[in-house]
């Protein structure tokens, strides 16, 4: 899934970035629900979502009376990269990117 976008006059470009790890929620891309997303962090060190989704996800784009899925970048910041790798259970990942903060319980 190749992308790139200029937000707020920053080039973020998935040919570029370092992939960090990635989601599927293992539906069908017919589903209106799919979704998948890829977290890259760029050679400057900030992070960014590239992802995909049906209509019946935050990436459905209302127009008029249809709706339909999408894929676009989202930037994010280092405690968002963070929660959504604990979302997703990215324990190798997390421990990679944010080890030094990490702690045993």
């Amino acid at each position: 899934m190749k992308n790139k976008a200029i937000i707020n006059g920053k080039r973020y470009n998935t040919e570029t970035a370092t992939k960090i790890a990635s989601h599927w929620n293992r539906l069908d891309d017919r589903d209106f629900r799919h979704i998948t997303e890829v977290l890259y962090k760029t050679p400057k060190g900030e992070y960014f979502l590239n992802g995909e989704g049906g209509p019946l996800t935050e990436y459905g784009v209302k127009e008029g009376n249809t709706t339909y899925g999408s894929s676009r970048i989202t930037v994010i910041t280092g405690d968002e990269a963070r929660a959504w790798l604990e979302k997703h259970q990215k324990v190798d990942q997390l421990e990679s990117e944010f080890g030094d903060s990490i702690v045993d319980a």
